[in-house]
């Protein structure tokens, strides 16, 4: 059934394939994962009666701070933690199965941006480098390896050798990726002039305290300008979640078929909001399976008529973020 279940998830091409897989899991997890049967418990709510994902209650994000969040009995393959700041407890996400995740992050790329080995991955992310269990690097990390590119690789702080890098691949007219911490970029972009007609530049977020902190568009006009590009990429990622979604341009994420976004009231987190309305960010992540999938973050954001959305800041006194430390505007 598991198997079956993991398969399904990737296959996923219309919303009603979508509510059916979700509903499935579901009742799989309010069952199978302890955590959230307790949640759902004080909640009383009775899971026979969920018709529908917009019934199903989300797990505060909190919880994996605070419990182990696992769906199943089998034990941790591998734990990720969210970055965090001196003093702040931090987020575990325990991995029972990480070939999910890696088929997450491969078939997502692959959605968005076609095959990996058509580019050089280069990834500036030295705060998230000195964090082994970073979710993050697991992911840049197999990006670089399956792009089999001799040039792709990690950059911690050496920008230096960094910049020369994307000068050499830029004559060579090398289609490269480069996805970086947001303070590091703004670092490159401030020291060097680099004009890249070759190289897609991807934000992660992350000011991580040592910038001002920016707006999503602030940011983007300053690296445009600074790296010579027309639009900046984002990728909308966070610990707890074995899903990316993407932006292009304009600072609109799309997810991939087995992701969902749903705009919960500010004020009421059972009350979803409609398309164009700010609220809380409530993630659908099927990837998830052997975890949680149905997650209440604490982002603020709009859905809009198209499918995509938009993260405008976080929840005052929530905890900084590597992913999302993006102020509202």
């Amino acid at each position: 059934m598991r198997e079956l279940q993991v398969n399904d998830i990737f296959s996923i091409q219309t919303a009603t394939d979508f509510e059916s897989v979700a509903l499935q899991i579901f009742k799989f997890q309010a069952n199978s994962n302890p955590v959230y049967k307790e949640y759902l418990s004080i909640l009383k709510k009775d899971i026979s009666k969920i018709k529908s994902t917009k019934d199903i209650p989300f797990l505060p994000i909190d919880f994996f701070k605070t419990h182990q969040i696992i769906t199943g009995t089998h034990d941790p393959e591998k734990t990720f933690l969210s970055s965090g700041t001196t003093g702040v407890v931090r987020s575990k996400h325990f991995i029972t199965d990480l070939s999910v995740y890696e088929k997450s992050f491969i078939k997502s790329f692959e959605l968005f941006y076609g095959n990996i080995t058509d580019y050089c991955i280069l990834a500036l992310l030295p705060t998230y480098l000195e964090n082994e269990s970073s979710s993050l690097v697991y992911m840049a990390d197999h990006l670089i390896w399956l792009s089999k590119h001799p040039q792709s690789g990690f950059y911690l702080h050496n920008i230096d050798e960094l910049a020369k890098k994307l000068q050499e691949l830029e004559k060579e007219k090398t289609k490269v990726i480069l996805i970086g911490v947001s303070y590091a970029l703004i670092d490159l972009a401030g020291k060097f002039t680099i004009e890249l007609k070759n190289t897609i530049v991807m934000e992660t977020g992350g000011m991580k305290g040592k910038r001002k902190e920016l707006t999503r568009l602030e940011l983007h006009e300053l690296l445009a300008l600074g790296l010579d590009v027309k639009q900046i990429h984002s990728e909308y990622g966070m610990t707890e979640l074995l899903s990316q979604a993407y932006s292009k341009e304009d600072g609109k994420f799309f997810c991939p078929p087995w992701m969902k976004i749903l705009i919960r009231d500010s004020y009421d987190p059972f009350c979803f909001l409609e398309t164009g309305k700010s609220g809380g960010i409530n993630v659908i992540d099927l990837a998830n399976i052997n975890s949680c999938s149905f997650i209440e973050t604490k982002d603020l954001g709009r859905i809009y008529s198209d499918g995509s959305f938009e993260v405008s800041g976080r929840f005052d006194n929530s905890d900084i973020r590597g992913c999302n430390l993006l102020v509202a505007d």
